[in-house]
């Protein structure tokens, strides 16, 4: 295959991946406050708005992560929802949620998710985000690879 086509698939898959994110994050959303509080009447709008929020927040960057040259790609997608914990982490402490206890590594490594909501891979935010999430790794890896064998590199 040529540099154009690796190219195209992937920012097919880069659309595949963005849409089953934005797809599954208000879900995440409320399985994460729901993990904690029972979600009735007056929560509900409590998710929405922040599930909104959201939305709006993290998938402009999301899209934008996902669309920049492979080589501008300084983080990854996962990143970026790990950063999402805050939007759950608001409807918690509004009800008054009591945070679990958390290792070590989990309070040193992401002091602001008192609620160990972080996600370790793209399937704890939602399992239709696996293949998703690999199949687009897998293609970022192997424009990569071309580009570095391209330019002598390996």
């Amino acid at each position: 295959m040529s540099e154009a086509e690796d190219e195209a698939l992937l920012s097919a898959y880069a659309r595949t991946l963005a849409e089953a994110i934005e797809s599954a994050l208000p879900r995440w959303i409320e399985r994460c406050v729901t993990r904690y509080a029972v979600i009735e009447g007056a929560l509900v709008p409590a998710v929405a708005r922040v599930s909104g929020a959201a939305l709006a927040e993290v998938m402009p960057t999301v899209r934008a992560l996902l669309f920049a040259d492979v080589d501008q790609q300084r983080m990854n997608p996962l990143a970026l929802l790990r950063a999402s914990v805050r939007f759950p982490t608001t409807v918690l402490d509004e009800l008054g949620a009591s945070p679990p206890d958390r290792d070590e590594f989990a309070r040193r490594n992401f002091p602001e998710d008192r609620y160990g909501l972080t996600p370790a891979s793209f399937a704890d935010v939602d399992p239709t985000l696996h293949e998703p999430g690999l199949v687009w790794g897998a293609a970022k890896a192997h424009v990569v690879l071309q580009r570095r064998r391209a330019e002598g590199l390996r």
